[in-house]
């Protein structure tokens, strides 16, 4: 007796792209600069070159991009943000809102 071929139907896979986001920094007149440097290399792996430039856009203008990621990245980050800002007693303030 020869063996059934079973032919199964094709599965269509897609794929979910994440949402992304754009993560914005917003300034205030207590978080000293060193600080914010510190934040943006550590927990969004800037180097100086790229977060001293956030940092000051920030600082002269009251916001500045810092990056565009996934959702669920871009919420970690700010909440990783806030654990160091905080305790310190730093309002060192991060904002999520949708990529246009």
């Amino acid at each position: 007796m020869a063996p059934e071929t079973v032919i199964e139907p094709a599965i269509e896979e897609k794929t979910k792209l994440f949402p992304m986001v754009r993560v914005l920094i917003h300034n205030d007149d207590i978080t000293p600069m060193g600080f914010v440097l510190h934040v943006l290399g550590e927990v969004f792996k800037l180097d100086f070159s790229r977060a001293h430039p956030i940092m000051m856009e920030a600082h002269e203008t009251g916001v500045a991009l810092v990056v565009i990621e996934p959702f669920e990245r871009a919420e970690l980050h700010v909440d990783q943000s806030r654990s160091l800002s905080r305790p310190r007693g730093f309002p060192l303030t991060f904002s999520i809102e949708p990529e246009n």
